[in-house]
């Protein structure tokens, strides 16, 4: 198990900085839905939902 480890370190950090970045990209998300922001970019001239998910003002 330890030469396991050993000879595969390099992919094992890796693979805990992606999860790691995927898991704050995730809780990015939660917080901006709670406080009510999009995800969208804003520019929805070029968006075929744009009438489902944007009320102007």
């Amino acid at each position: 198990m330890i030469n396991f480890i050993y000879s595969n370190i390099s992919t094992i950090i890796i693979g805990i900085v992606l999860a790691a970045i995927v898991g704050m990209v995730i809780v990015k998300m939660i917080r901006d839905k709670k406080k009510g922001k999009s995800s969208c970019g804003g520019s929805c001239a070029g968006c075929p939902s744009n009438c489902a998910c944007y009320h102007k003002k």
